[in-house]
């Protein structure tokens, strides 16, 4: 694959380079990749926590009706 991603991140590719933290530019690619891979997981579970704290929320507060573990066997076996 053979892309062109523009001067500024020619640039700061080479700085990388330079500091030693990659030996060539698709390392540097590739752990830019797993870097943003690894920023979006984190942020999926960063918003399911927030809904489920959100959801824990309104149980606690008593707006969502609990509906029991056996009443839920009973619904699904009828």
């Amino acid at each position: 694959m053979n892309i062109n991603i523009g001067r500024p991140y020619e640039e700061a590719i080479r700085r990388i380079i330079d500091k030693g933290y990659a030996g060539n530019q698709t390392e540097v690619i590739r752990q830019a990749i797993l870097a943003y891979e690894r920023m979006i997981e984190e942020e999926e579970l960063m918003l399911v926590h927030r809904g489920v704290s959100i959801e824990m929320g309104e149980v606690l507060a008593g707006k969502t009706p609990l509906t029991s573990l056996d009443e839920v066997r009973r619904l699904i076996t009828k």
